[in-house]
């Protein structure tokens, strides 16, 4: 007999199946007992004359049942297991390190980080993570239709991708190498042999963060499209992409949703502030801007007003040049400002991007006034030397936008497996 899997019996009643999973939990009401069990599409009520099999074993032991499938109204999904018997595959004879059957998890979130191979069973995170997953693949869905090739870049380089000192260094057959902080340089390059480009990578950052929206390793879903206009048109594309995201959330994984408290936003006419502008309106709402950056209060402040006016999302443009990577675009009579932009969602930011410098003079330029050693952008400089259109792109954080979209505080609930300044395992 096939396996047939808990969402499946719908279409089964009247039917022998075979069902194999994790005993969830395990009700014994005088001569019968009330199994459910959990597979990767969800849960099957069984009922069971004969619990022997199970005797001594606990929670999350892995069970085969055959049985027959009929309707049961008060079961769930109307449907339920009878004539049933089980075969324990794998018995579990130790208690959980938490409970993961009875309702929200009440561990808190370093003990439930502690014991991640148990406590991501739940079906809460599970869910989480399944979003996580559909959010990936409706950017690959958008990025192909729309004529970008994939890409996988090197996560071990010679120097630093982007300039600065926060680089995790490592031994590299007697030589200093070092984790990538993006996958910036590559993107650039490899516009200049496809034109259009994206990836789901992995990126680090040897910062020491003890905060809640950062973490040291992060997937980060980047793009890069050449013969740009300016900064705009990367804005444009960045909605388009966020719009066809939330739709295929809303749409496949509603059910998911739910579970994990998500909610997915409505995205209309999304705001735009420049730097300036938003440091003016700042300082009326009683914030004390700095003019380099926008600190996290800051752009929770700006998040409230673009939720007044009817948005969730909001743009803020024209960044301090000497607040930005040495490839940004410099505005065209303003060159302490620049063509690039964060977007903000629900009072963070989720996604930086812009406009990239493209003519080999400028690139070099750039590299030299921020000190940076040329030798070690020397592949990068020779696109440049034989032609790169005008180009730019973004970067989403999507541990950030997975935990804006559940509204949760602590992008270490949006990591499957974090890693922050104290944290290696699991």
């Amino acid at each position: 007999m096939q396996r047939t899997l808990a969402r499946e019996l719908r279409g089964r009643v009247g039917h022998p199946v075979r069902l194999e999973g994790w005993m969830h939990n395990l009700r014994r009401m005088g001569g019968i007992a009330f199994l459910l069990l959990r597979d990767r599409s969800g849960s099957a009520q069984v009922v069971l004359e004969d619990t022997s099999p199970l005797d001594g074993c606990l929670p999350e032991t892995v069970v085969r049942v055959e049985g027959r499938v009929v309707e049961e109204p008060r079961a769930r999904m109307g449907v339920e297991v009878r004539d049933a018997r089980v075969e324990v595959l794998v018995p579990v004879r130790e208690p959980l390190p938490f409970e993961i059957n009875k309702g929200p998890l009440k561990a808190n979130l370093d003990t439930f980080l502690d014991h991640a191979a148990v406590g991501l069973r739940h079906p809460e995170r599970q869910a989480v993570f399944r979003i996580a997953s559909a959010i990936t693949e409706a950017y690959s869905e958008w990025m192909r239709s729309h004529g970008f090739v994939q890409i996988s870049t090197p996560k071990l380089v010679g120097s630093a991708t982007e300039g600065g000192a926060n680089l995790f260094r490592v031994d590299y057959f007697g030589r200093d190498a070092f984790l990538a902080q993006s996958p910036q340089i590559y993107k650039q390059i490899t516009v200049g042999v496809f034109e259009r480009v994206f990836e789901i990578g992995h990126a680090y950052r040897a910062e020491r963060h003890y905060t809640t929206r950062h973490v040291n390793e992060y997937v980060s879903l980047d793009m890069e499209m050449g013969f740009v206009r300016d900064h705009r048109d990367v804005m444009e594309a960045l909605v388009a992409v966020l719009r066809h995201v939330f739709s295929a959330l809303e749409e496949r994984h509603g059910e998911d949703l739910e579970r994990a408290g998500g909610r997915v936003p409505e995205i209309g006419e999304v705001p735009t502030l420049d730097f300036d502008e938003a440091q003016e309106l700042l300082a009326s709402l009683g914030e004390h801007p700095d003019g380099r950056d926008l600190a996290p209060s800051e752009e929770r402040a700006l998040g409230r007003w673009a939720e007044e006016r009817g948005s969730e999302l909001v743009f803020v443009t024209g960044f301090p040049t000497a607040e930005r990577p040495f490839y940004t675009m410099p505005e065209p009579g303003r060159p302490d400002r620049t063509r690039s932009f964060d977007l903000l969602f629900r009072g963070m930011e989720v996604v930086t991007g812009g406009q990239r410098l493209h003519r080999y003079e400028d690139v070099r330029e750039a590299i030299r006034l921020r000190g940076y050693d040329e030798s070690g952008f020397a592949a990068y400089l020779e696109a440049f030397r034989y032609g790169m259109p005008p180009e730019g792109g973004f970067a989403i954080g999507a541990e950030r936008l997975l935990a804006r979209l559940l509204e949760v505080e602590n992008v270490r609930e949006a990591a499957l497996f974090p890693r922050d300044v104290n944290r290696l395992r699991p």
